[in-house]
């Protein structure tokens, strides 16, 4: 019985039209004739030429089209974060049962993010162990190993961020390695992973010409650096390093409008420093059909909470308890214009000319009592620009912007203790707030635990499903109470008091779901039991 993660011994990837087999080598062959395939590509006979190389590359690349499963590159996969991050629910409550008290060594979903992570852990560590044997150009072979360090870095940082202590395989393993390999501690793996990601990005180019546009870039490096560093509290290591990325004048905030970032006519943007690519028909992905609601051809597969809903600002920069533009009988009013960016409201939303309905009362396939929904759904990612098979997307899905890189850097230059200044913020926040088509008041505020507030804030509604809040309230320490609530859904009344047809809060909104987030417990995922049951040195997390 093999380790069936760490080891892969027929990994195959493919992207556009293009398909190659690829075949790790075991520690040892019983066929005493060692034959070379002859139906497939082998170690053996393929790493020969620099077209070779760039090939592997791909392959490293690879994140699954189509229905492909969880893991940190997968559109649907990374979404899934959100949700389990108490941004909303799934209809079939599959990301939801991550935090919501259940979670146990054996739940599917936890366990596909450990083990396409280390599918695509083995293929980077077996580009790596062959790269050198390839006669090329010494410098295009340190860029191509740089990316897939940088890869495979991505992956063992997020590994330990949800797992804690981790297996750390640096090379692609024998049978026996690998089902002996013990975890590694987590300050451990996150040490070997800014290690990887420092001398990587002093070798990787700034930028890329349009041929290699989605290759990994010095600056998608850096910021995978710094979410280290902010994780390990390292706020001037991170300051710095995030400087790097705002000193490269690489990247800039997106003034063609915010919705723009999330649809394929924007995606090749300055603001976006690292996506997973995709390419309709021939490396597509089905997100949207889970995305869409019901009345535009899709699943309605989400449903917002209103607590997000409620941490949008009105207009004039003050949260819905302080602001006198907000009426609690027109909630959705006066508000960020990112509200209706990043959420559909029943009766405000249109899409393509058709209003968006989730009245109880309605006929509309969405009306909120008709599925476990909370009457909102997702706008950020509807695409108005594509007419196509909503199975069949080839938008790319964002995982790092330069927002989150400027939110970032004031970040930690407050938790670093270093003085704010108005041009500190009008640097960062207020550039962020500030784009067209948002126009958010300025941040004033230079004060560290109300700017704290306001940051903290500003990274939920301006990050919103793009998979980054749940690093967040992990690394603020923030989850248990984030999570161990009660979530409202959509207005239903503004007579809650008389009102009998669903159970209402005090300001007449949906009492939609609970989580019950076990503290000391639900911070970690728990290590798979199908990996325990044939390595026997894989301890388990606390708890489970």
């Amino acid at each position: 019985m093999k380790f069936k993660n760490i080891y892969s011994k027929l990994p195959s990837f493919k992207i556009g039209l293009l398909f190659v087999l690829y075949f790790f080598i075991v520690a040892c062959k019983s066929d005493y004739f060692d034959k070379q395939p002859l139906d497939s590509i082998s170690d053996g006979t393929f790493w020969k030429t620099e077209k070779d190389a760039n090939l592997a590359l791909i392959g490293c690349y690879n994140i699954g089209a189509g229905w492909s499963g969880e893991d940190f590159w997968n559109a649907r996969a990374v979404f899934y974060l959100d949700l389990m991050a108490g941004l909303g629910s799934e209809k079939e409550l599959i990301p939801d049962r991550v935090t919501d008290g259940s979670l146990n060594s054996s739940y599917w979903v936890t366990n596909s993010y450990w083990s396409n992570t280390y599918n695509k852990i083995a293929k980077c560590n077996n580009f790596l162990d062959h790269i050198d044997a390839i006669q090329m150009d010494q410098t295009k072979k340190s860029i191509l190993k740089s990316e897939i360090r940088t890869l495979r870095a991505y992956c063992l940082f997020n590994l330990a961020l949800y797992f804690g202590d981790v297996p750390l395989p640096k090379k692609l393993l024998t049978l026996d390695e690998a089902n002996s390999i013990t975890r590694t501690p987590k300050a451990e793996v996150w040490t070997f992973v800014e290690n990887e990601l420092k001398e990587s990005a002093a070798l990787l180019p700034t930028t890329r010409p349009s041929s290699e546009m989605g290759r990994i870039t010095a600056g998608a490096a850096l910021a995978i650096l710094g979410r280290v560093q902010m994780a390990e509290k390292k706020w001037s290591d991170a300051a710095v390093t995030y400087k790097k990325i705002i000193d490269s004048g690489v990247y800039s905030i997106e003034q063609g409008g915010f919705k723009k970032l999330f649809i394929q006519t924007g995606e090749n943007s300055n603001e976006i420093i690292l996506a997973s690519q995709y390419h309709e028909d021939t490396y597509s992905h089905v997100f949207l059909q889970y995305l869409y609601p019901e009345t535009y051809g899709g699943w309605h597969q989400f449903s917002p909470y209103n607590e997000l809903v409620q941490s949008y600002e009105c207009t004039d920069g003050k949260t819905v308890e302080e602001s006198p533009l907000y009426n609690s009988n027109n909630p959705y009013n006066n508000r960020d214009p990112r509200l209706d960016q990043t959420i559909m409201i029943s009766d405000r939303a249109v899409f393509k000319g058709v209003k968006y309905i989730s009245r109880p009362e309605s006929s509309s396939p969405d009306r909120m009592n008709r599925y476990n929904w909370s009457g909102y759904c997702v706008n950020k990612f509807m695409d108005s620009t594509f007419a196509g098979n909503l199975m069949n997307y080839g938008g790319n899905f964002t995982l790092i912007r330069y927002a989150e890189v400027l939110l970032s850097y004031l970040e930690a230059k407050v938790e670093a203790g270093d003085a704010i200044n108005q041009a500190l913020l009008d640097e960062t926040i207020n550039k962020v707030r500030g784009r067209a088509s948002v126009n958010m008041p300025p941040v004033k505020v230079t004060d560290a635990a109300s700017l704290r507030t306001i940051f903290r804030r500003e990274r939920k509604v301006e990050l919103a499903f793009e998979g980054i809040h749940y690093y967040d309230i992990l690394r603020w320490g923030t989850a248990a109470t984030e999570l161990n609530r009660q979530f409202t859904g959509m207005k239903l009344t503004n007579s809650p008091s008389t009102y009998k047809d669903f159970p209402v809060d005090n300001q007449g909104f949906l009492l939609y779901q609970k989580r019950a987030f076990v503290a000391g417990r639900n911070e970690l995922w728990p290590i798979p039991q199908s990996e325990r049951d044939i390595n026997k040195n894989l301890t388990q997390n606390s708890g489970y």
